[in-house]
């Protein structure tokens, strides 16, 4: 028998993210009804401050909720139906050296991609396995849905660790961010469109995206990028970093002109060129850091002053919030709504190996996913996607064994690095300012 209304935990309370998703649920409550909302950080200073913005938008769009703040994973974890995850272990201050320090050996910097997406990777095994473990001794049933980046490689790790939890979602919101930009292109409502999709998370490609009629309107979108560039639909992707990432999406397809990529992708396949447009001394952390970071804090805080949430516009990301609630909405409901989801391979992708984790469409229901199949690819997808797989693979097995050569072998393959020298130059500066957090690596 379906449930009524729902207990939902936030991992990741004192996230900027927050108060879109906390936006989020309230415009969505008729569609997913809550009972009891507990945000849950371990940061409980950072936590506050969006906790304290949360009582007061409760308060005018959602009386009705009861809602807690906590650092305790008794009273977040016990008697949930999902669990929204979106943690960053370390920080914004490691993020910092995740980008700077490769950049300073070389090699790209980047929160998800190349060294420091790996450096990232190592720390959140860690807490990922933790969370699962402490939800499921508190609620077994419950749906772990995560939004925790470097999302393939957090995704592999918790398949090899919980084979058979089948309760265990991980997404992405940057293929939605894409469909509301494809759909502000062409003038049409993403929500109708039908995409297909292949690869890996931060590492894919759109083959074709049909619209209600069945049309594919791929061969048009790709035809008004080519001519007129590609700007991001959502406010918050208008940072300057964020407009040179869609414009390089022409770029790609012009070399590429098979499939629409995943804004990521660049990073893999002009790395020289991306290497030589980024600053060493000011990366994307200072730019979250000095804005979004202090404009959403800020802006939580005049909020609480004023006590009301009418003069603020906190929601900086409509995508990120609405995708997991509608998610779990869909779950909840056996609504069999089509999403972009991560999944053990087996078979979607014929001639890639089954253990691989893939990111594809799939229907969406009471019981999870039933993912959509793309049949073969291309020798130089498929080439991309195995190189790019061993590195992933590599990095997990690296952390389960405490293996220094794996390590290294999951940075010689990376192609945003590819020089072994390189790679354990990069390799022993990650170890030294991750010791905190990593497990030894001998």
């Amino acid at each position: 028998m379906m449930k009524n209304t729902f207990n939902i935990v936030l991992v990741g309370g004192g996230s900027t993210w927050t108060p879109g998703l906390l936006k989020a649920l309230c415009k969505l409550k008729s569609r997913l009804p809550l009972k009891k909302l507990v945000m849950f950080d371990v940061n409980e200073e950072r936590q506050a401050v969006i906790g304290e913005y949360a009582k007061v938008l409760f308060r005018e769009e959602y009386p009705e909720l009861e809602f807690t703040c906590t650092t305790d994973k008794d009273v977040a974890f016990a008697d949930m139906d999902f669990i929204f995850c979106q943690m960053r272990t370390g920080g914004y201050a490691m993020r910092e050296k995740d980008e700077k320090i490769p950049l300073s050996l070389g090699v790209i910097g980047q929160e998800t991609c190349g060294a420091g997406g790996f450096a990232y990777g190592m720390r959140s095994i860690r807490d990922m396995i933790q969370l699962v473990e402490d939800v499921r001794a508190r609620s077994p049933q419950a749906w772990i849905l995560n939004y925790t980046n470097p999302a393939a490689i957090v995704a592999d790790a918790l398949n090899q660790r919980f084979p058979d939890d089948d309760r265990i979602l991980n997404i992405c919101d940057q293929p939605v961010n894409l469909l509301r930009s494809y759909g502000r292109l062409l003038g049409r409502n993403p929500e109708t469109f039908e995409p297909v999709y292949f690869g890996l998370n931060h590492f894919g490609w759109f083959t074709h995206l049909y619209d209600e009629n069945g049309v594919d309107l791929l061969p048009q979108l790709k035809a008004i990028i080519s001519d007129n560039g590609f700007k991001p639909a959502d406010a918050e992707q208008r940072d300057q970093s964020w407009l040179d990432t869609y414009a390089a999406v022409a770029d790609m397809l012009r070399d590429f002109p098979d499939y629409l990529p995943n804004t990521y992708l660049q990073y893999y396949l002009y790395p020289e060129y991306k290497f030589s447009k980024l600053d060493a001394n000011f990366t994307r952390a200072n730019e979250v850091m000095n804005g979004r970071e202090k404009r959403v804090f800020e802006e939580c805080r005049t909020a609480v002053a004023e006590g009301t949430t009418k003069n603020v516009k906190v929601v900086h990301n409509d995508a990120h919030g609405d995708m997991i609630v509608e998610l779990a909405e869909a779950i909840a409901f056996n609504l069999k709504k089509k999403f972009i989801v991560m999944l053990e391979n087996n078979g979607l992708v014929e001639n890639l190996d089954n253990d691989v984790m893939v990111e594809v469409v799939a229907e969406i229901g009471i019981n999870g996913p039933r993912p959509y199949g793309v049949g073969k690819i291309p020798t130089f997808y498929k080439g991309l996607i195995e190189q790019q797989f061993a590195y992933e693979r590599l990095t997990v097995e690296a952390w389960f064994e405490g293996s220094y050569t794996k390590a290294l072998q999951a940075l010689t393959l990376n192609r945003t690095i590819v020089d072994a020298k390189k790679a354990r130059k990069v390799l022993d500066a990650l170890i030294e300012a991750n010791k905190d957090y990593w497990p030894e690596l001998r």
